[in-house]
């Protein structure tokens, strides 16, 4: 895999790699862009594999600094969801082609995307005040409890699924987190444990596919200080920024993933 390599691919997986330290600091929406530069470069199939620990990198990097700002009661509502999804998803690499996984992931993304925008309500009081919310204070998530609890199940289902099938999580849990009024301080903290959590859990799976191999963990290695690079720059970027242009951003970046992922590179 390295020999064959040229010197244009390994500047796109450094750029990918980059994007993963970014996406976990300050726009998680920039995660869906890695799927696709490491999908360009690599068989979509195999490059699941190749990106999982590259994540994990990006993921301790994110919980080392944004740890005190979950949403403990969102992620308990999550992570059950996300291990059904997790072992549907991993049914479906078992049996699906590059091309078939790349598309089921592009539309689910578009999809999502279009129901944000429909349910997308202005942003309420000053952006900072939003930033720097109190952690206790629970988020406005959309329609009744019952809704709540149904929109949990989907997106906990359907992160689980794809984030074994392409390690596309982060954009439907950044829909989600969006859906539920999440400041931008909780927002990155509780997606810093879920994808912690969540992409541990997947590693015996991908072990067990033949995703995840030494020869994918000795790239991963060479990519791990640009990680670092990128996770330095979303702290300096994200204190700069204020909510309603974060979710903009966030939600543009999901977008132009699942294009991307829709065209045949």
């Amino acid at each position: 895999m390295l020999a064959e390599l040229t010197a244009t691919e390994w500047a796109v997986l450094a750029v990918a790699a980059l994007t993963v330290g970014f996406a976990k600091t300050a726009i998680s929406g920039a995660g869906a862009v890695t799927v696709v530069l490491f999908a360009w470069v690599l068989p979509a199939r195999e490059s699941t594999g190749v990106v999982l620990p590259v994540l994990i990198v990006g993921d301790l990097l994110a919980v080392s600094i944004y740890r005190r700002h979950a949403d403990w009661g969102m992620l308990w509502r999550l992570f059950p969801w996300v291990a059904v999804g997790t072992v549907l998803g991993a049914v479906f690499v078992a049996y699906a082609d590059d091309e078939l996984m790349r598309i089921a992931i592009g539309v689910t993304l578009l999809v999502l995307s279009a129901g944000q925008l429909l349910r997308r309500s202005p942003a309420q009081g000053p952006a900072t005040d939003r930033t720097t919310a109190p952690i206790a204070e629970p988020p406005p998530g959309p329609g009744t409890a019952t809704g709540r609890r149904v929109l949990a199940a989907g997106a906990g289902v359907l992160a689980g699924v794809t984030t074994m099938v392409a390690n596309a999580a982060g954009a439907v849990t950044s829909l989600y987190f969006l859906l539920s009024g999440l400041p931008i301080l909780r927002f990155l903290g509780t997606g810093a444990w879920f994808y912690l959590v969540v992409n541990l859990f997947k590693v015996p799976f991908s072990v067990g596919l033949g995703l995840l191999t030494w020869e994918a963990l000795l790239l991963d290695l060479t990519l791990v200080p640009a990680v670092l690079a990128g996770a330095v720059t979303g702290v300096v970027v994200i204190k700069r920024i204020d909510q309603r242009r974060f979710e903009q951003v966030t939600l543009a970046l999901v977008v132009v993933a699942a294009v991307l992922l829709l065209v045949d590179p």
